[in-house]
C-alpha cells in the first residue's frame, strides 16, 4: 500500500489539531527505509526537492544524509500513518482510502 501526502503540521487543519497532537505522542521511530517501502515516492521526491535537498549526494545535501530529519510511524483518526520531521515540521502520509471524517 503506498501513502499518499496528506498535509505538513504547518498547514493542518485547526480542528484536527488534538488529532496531530495525539499523533505525535504516540509515534514510534523508524528507519527511512522503512518510510520508503510504504509512501508514494514520487511525492516525497517532490518534497524533499521542495525542501532544498539535492537528489544525489555529489550534488549536495540528501535528505536521506541529513541526520537532523526523523522518520517515524502512528496512528491518526484509526489510520496507520508514517511522517517524517525536518526542522520541528511534520510532513504526514496517510493511506488513501484516509478521510478525516471517519474515527
Amino acid at each position: 500500500m503506498s501513502y499518499r501526502f496528506l498535509s505538513s503540521c504547518v498547514g493542518w487543519p485547526r480542528r484536527y489539531v488534538d488529532d496531530l497532537n495525539e499523533m505525535i505522542a504516540d509515534a514510534r521511530e523508524i528507519t527511512r527505509r522503512t518510510l520508503l517501502k510504504h509512501v508514494d515516492l514520487p511525492e516525497l521526491k517532490s518534497l524533499e526537492e521542495a525542501l532544498s535537498y539535492a537528489s544525489h549526494p555529489m550534488q549536495g545535501m540528501t535528505m536521506a544524509g541529513d541526520w537532523h530529519v526523523s522518520y517515524h510511524k502512528s496512528k491518526l483518526r484509526g489510520f496507520t500513518v508514517y511522517y517524517f520531521r525536518y526542522s520541528s515540521i511534520e510532513y504526514v502520509f496517510v493511506p488513501k482510502e484516509f478521510k478525516w471524517t471517519q474515527h
